[in-house]
């Protein structure tokens, strides 16, 4: 079986986010399985190849800058799944904009990609809730974590037992919606101490995090699984969060420490098997 990853950026190209992160290590971890993967980013792709790749199974990450004019033939002539990270599917990509989250049908965008999928992997309950409540398809699953490499798992592992200063830990990004004012409000309407962890070297940051005793945020987007709030609940750290974060829909989120680090040891082989098989099984349509 050959892999094609698409994306709009990969971590080749800069990009230390948490859907970036989570997509380098699903082809590592395939690739260590003996499958072929190509990695290409979404603007350079044209119609032909596809066609040189017509035997490939395609996994589509951020997909916003594949050009217009192919959607039509992927959709009709590729086997495909689409790796969500965030809400690609309506116009706004904000979810609480609507009550209940619930969008009118003209902000919804993309419908047919979704719906001619193989699947549709979600980070959480949550996140796979919104999106059938929005698209009303069946092909939706979620997988319930993210991916870490063991290295990062293994360096959690270490640096979880660190002695900790009854502190809030606050993430200090200069996007919109990770609203990193209000959690600095909250602090200091309560009088709690604490730390602006600013944006720095991956393992720097995290050891920052596993520094103090609790991590607060209060994202005005809903987070499909959340990233950060996971890893402070790996690095045995109290979370401090609002509605908006899907991790706290699954039953491991009450694990903190080596019991959680252990389960998403586990997803390193669930989601990829997920993916295969979803290309797997022959009979499955969802046209």
């Amino acid at each position: 079986m050959y892999f094609v990853f698409i994306s709009d950026l990969f971590l080749k190209d800069g990009i230390i986010g948490g859907g970036e992160l989570n997509n380098h290590e699903l082809c590592q971890i395939l690739r260590k399985n003996n499958y072929k993967v190509l990695e290409i980013n979404s603007h350079h792709l044209t119609e032909d190849f596809f066609k040189t790749y017509k035997n490939s199974k395609f996994i589509f990450g951020n997909f916003l800058n594949v050009p217009r004019n192919l959607f039509s033939h992927i959709q009709n002539n590729t086997e495909y799944i689409i790796y969500e990270h965030d809400h690609k599917y309506l116009k706004s990509r904000n979810p609480a904009l609507y009550e209940n989250f619930l969008a009118p049908q003209s902000e919804i965008v993309f419908k047919e990609f979704y719906s001619k999928a193989r699947g549709i992997l979600c980070q959480s309950k949550m996140h796979k809730d919104i999106l059938v409540k929005n698209l009303n398809l069946e092909n939706i699953i979620s997988v319930g974590g993210n991916l870490w490499s063991e290295e990062t798992l293994e360096y959690i592992q270490k640096i979880s037992e660190t002695s900790k200063e009854k502190k809030y830990s606050i993430m200090d990004s200069p996007i919109p919606h990770k609203n990193t004012f209000e959690a600095i409000r909250y602090c200091r309407i309560k009088d709690i101490p604490y730390e602006l962890i600013p944006s720095c070297q991956y393992k720097e940051f995290l050891k920052k995090i596993s520094q103090n005793d609790t991590l607060i945020f209060l994202p005005k987007t809903p987070e499909t699984l959340s990233r950060i709030v996971v890893e402070a609940r790996m690095l045995g750290c109290k979370v401090i969060t609002n509605n908006l974060i899907g991790a706290t829909s699954e039953d491991w989120f009450s694990l903190r420490g080596e019991k959680l680090i252990s389960i998403m040891h586990e997803k390193r082989d669930i989601i990829p098997k997920t993916v295969v098989e979803l290309f797997s099984d022959e009979n499955t349509s969802h046209d």
